[in-house]
């Protein structure tokens, strides 16, 4: 009977080795050779047939473009998945709470269905610079422009035959005073017709006006040619909205704004003042933030990764919160715990193995981020957007390809990732014993 089951039992061995035979060989090509082979690689040179010791790992902390890559993969680290852990835990618990909390977490999961390839596309438009083409930006020029004054008319110069000069910080004053009862002309170039403000009508020379001052100014320029220059010609328009000033030993004592046509009208108290159009009327338009310039890439490439992950985190959270104990929270409030303490006290508790398993596995997936960093950053950037597994890339892979450099970068990464393991299968352990 003891005989029988030992035979039993080793033929029970046998099949769950074969089984797993097919699993451990691929693991073995796939997995294992890989790696005792890039270990061994990373202990020689260039070319593969002089050991060059630990040269290559020496490589890793003294060349400027590894160091950023690894500066910029700690950044990631801890950035990358702590925000996104804590949206996640932010939209789980508040979707609890609406009726339409479903579809709002299919909208948030949504962005996992798109591969890193097409996340990376798409954040490359949003982060355009031009706000025309750019969404980041046009909503920030948009904020911009409704707090602070745009330039009306940026560019915009006379020319040395006209009656302005410049008067230094961009602005223009007229070369002589004005009196009250006369008729100033204020012409300008350099503002192409398509960019002229909304209204903008043909400019009409004011007539001139008892005790006030009276002026036209308007684009001296006709398009298709012709036209004198320092007279107002019929297709010419007026400059719509340009601030003029009458300044006084260095006072301002009047100001005005063109209408539609050009004209303008200033008080009595402008006699014997120079007319100054400041350089409010000239500077460049606000065109926003360069999101993929070298100080703010690092930061907008890990807000399209929060973008794809921030639902992931969410789906997971909302699974752990659904198992919570309901009865805990109430009595949390029937004692008289507000909201924000029934959060912090009992809620963030309960979830700590949820958030946990969230958080590694995060840290683990942006140790690895290749994707978004190389189809977001511009080349004139990626060097200060690298990171390790682009930088393995471009040492293994590039024009000027290294493969012990690379082979050693992937040691380093390999290294890195070992910890967070070991943390997630020590806390695995820990929760089946309970």
């Amino acid at each position: 009977m003891v005989a029988s089951a030992s035979r039993v039992t080793g033929t029970r061995r046998t099949v769950a080795a074969g089984f797993l035979l097919p699993a451990l060989v691929l693991l073995g090509a796939l997995v294992v050779y890989p790696i005792g082979y890039s270990v061994h690689r990373s202990f020689f040179d260039r070319s593969g047939d002089s050991f060059a010791g630990l040269d290559n790992y020496t490589a890793l902390f003294t060349d400027d473009t590894i160091l950023t890559a690894v500066k910029n993969n700690a950044v990631w680290a801890v950035l990358a998945p702590a925000v996104a852990t804590a949206l996640g835990l932010i939209f789980a618990v508040l979707t609890e709470r609406v009726r339409w909390g479903t579809a709002f977490k299919l909208i948030v999961f949504m962005p996992m269905a798109i591969s890193m390839l097409a996340a990376g596309i798409i954040f490359r438009l949003v982060y355009e610079q031009d706000p025309d083409r750019g969404v980041a930006n046009a909503v920030w020029v948009g904020v911009h422009d409704t707090f602070a004054e745009s330039s009306v008319f940026p560019r915009a110069r006379p020319l040395p035959v006209h009656p302005l000069e410049a008067a230094g910080g961009g602005a223009f004053v007229t070369k002589s005073p004005v009196r009250t009862g006369e008729t100033v002309r204020l012409p300008l170039i350099g503002v192409a017709p398509a960019q002229m403000p909304e209204g903008a009508r043909p400019a009409h020379e004011a007539p001139p006006g008892d005790g006030v001052i009276t002026g036209t100014a308007w684009l001296d320029f006709t398009k298709g040619g012709g036209g004198k220059p320092n007279a107002v010609d019929p297709t010419e328009a007026g400059l719509k909205g340009l601030r003029i000033e009458a300044v006084k030993d260095g006072r301002v004592v009047a100001t005005t704004r063109a209408a539609a046509d050009g004209s303008f009208t200033l008080p009595a108290s402008a006699d014997g003042a120079l007319l100054r159009l400041p350089a409010s009327n000239f500077r460049e338009q606000y065109n926003g933030v360069e999101w993929l310039g070298p100080s703010l890439v690092t930061p907008a490439v890990i807000g399209s990764y929060v973008w794809m992950w921030a639902g992931f985190a969410m789906v997971l959270i909302a699974a752990g919160l659904a198992s919570v104990p309901r009865e805990l929270m109430e009595a949390a409030r029937v004692d008289g715990a507000n909201e924000w303490q029934v959060f912090r006290r009992i809620t963030v508790p309960l979830l700590a193995p949820v958030l946990a398993v969230v958080l590694v596995t995060l840290m683990i997936n942006v140790l690895k981020i290749f994707d978004l960093v190389f189809i977001i950053a511009p080349g004139s950037a990626q060097d200060d957007a690298n990171v390790l597994a682009l930088q393995l890339y471009r040492s293994s892979f590039g024009t000027d390809a290294d493969l012990g450099v690379g082979s050693a970068i992937a040691v380093l990464l390999l290294l890195l990732v070992i910890p967070v393991m070991a943390f997630n299968i020590r806390r695995m352990r820990r929760e089946a014993r309970r």
